[in-house]
């Protein structure tokens, strides 16, 4: 068995075992947060040099990409995340001129992909990241049809243990109190970390110091419930590839609904990964039965050919040998014959 598929069924098997609890988790809210971190994103600052791209490259470990981060043509098209790429900045053309925008996971005060998670692989931490665990995750990929940030990213191409990637926030530098290596290494300072609250201080004040060059607007602090990460931007927030469609209201209340159905699906589940491990199972026997006789078959060709050809190598053989007893004993009648005359011929001449 591979291990996802393993994997998938503990998980199932655990999320059926407290399926009380999961039914009440659908319609519910992760706050209160009052020790949520946030960071704030300021578009008038940045200056789309990727610095934070390698920062995150660097913490995480992540794979090099193909052109390296001091490449700005790479800004020439929009991008977005991936399962080997946690954050990206990208240029977008507007009344103002060219302005920036990083792109990563928002980490939402109440996560979408939590609310639809039904085996709790996504958790909201009380300090603000949005964390997974790849060992209870039974790849039914709920996180990513649920984001509206369409941030979540499956590892497509890891045919054994694959996962859904995404920003962590750095929680592993949270926990050592470091910072975020993003907002470490930006040399601009337009990411501003720190407790929510003061953050979204921060952020009223440079709009009530500036008016002329920011919106009225701190996106994210009510978007989807609020966010742990957000933004001020001096051109419109859906000019800058921000959703401005989303509401205040949050993923627990938009989904609360939809989510009723997943006892139903969490109870169907094991079932669900039971039977298609059962014909994957049959598939592999009858593949190497299959198989089996294949090779089983091409032996027996081969031998078969292998014995006709050497049968008619024999006759071939008997053949040339034949020929080669009749060339020999018609050779030797000749001589015998010529010798023959050759005493005939000698009698005759002493008579």
């Amino acid at each position: 068995m591979l291990r996802r598929t393993f994997l998938g069924l503990l998980g199932a098997a655990g999320a059926t075992a407290a399926l009380p609890e999961q039914a009440a988790a659908a319609g519910k809210h992760f706050g209160p947060h009052p020790d949520t971190q946030a960071v704030l994103f300021d578009a008038t600052r940045c200056i789309g040099c990727r610095k934070c791209e390698l920062a995150c490259n660097e913490v995480n470990k992540l794979p090099a990409p193909d052109r390296k981060f001091d490449d700005l043509t790479v800004l020439d098209t929009e991008r977005r995340t991936d399962e080997k790429t946690f954050t990206v900045v990208n240029k977008y053309a507007t009344a103002k001129g060219a302005v920036y925008r990083k792109v990563q996971c928002n980490h939402c005060l109440e996560p979408a992909c939590a609310s639809a998670c039904f085996v709790r692989a996504f958790k909201k931490e009380k300090n603000g990241p949005v964390t997974y665990d790849a060992s209870v995750c039974v790849g039914c990929r709920y996180c990513m049809v649920a984001c509206p940030f369409n941030v979540p990213a499956y590892e497509y191409d890891e045919p054994i243990t694959p996962r859904v990637r995404k920003c962590t926030m750095c929680a592993p530098r949270l926990a050592e109190g470091k910072l975020p290596g993003c907002v470490e290494k930006c040399p601009k300072e337009a990411l501003t970390f720190g407790p929510r609250e003061e953050i979204i201080k921060i952020a009223r004040e440079r709009i009530n110091a500036h008016p002329d060059r920011y919106l009225d607007h701190i996106y994210g602090e009510k978007e989807m419930g609020g966010t742990s990460w957000l933004y001020i931007s001096g051109v419109p927030f859906s000019e800058i590839g921000l959703r401005e469609d989303l509401g205040t209201a949050s993923a627990p209340e938009l989904t609360s609904g939809a989510l009723a159905a997943v006892p139903m699906v969490v109870g169907l589940w094991p079932v669900l990964l039971g039977g298609i491990y059962a014909v994957s199972r049959r598939k592999d026997k009858v593949a190497n039965e299959e198989k089996v006789l294949a090779v089983k078959n091409a032996l027996t060709k081969a031998g078969e050919e292998a014995e006709k050809k050497l049968s008619e190598e024999l006759k071939k053989a008997d053949v040339a040998n034949k020929r080669l007893i009749e060339v020999e004993v018609k050779k030797a009648v000749e001589e015998a014959l010529s010798a023959k005359d050759e005493d005939a011929e000698t009698g005759e001449e002493e008579s």
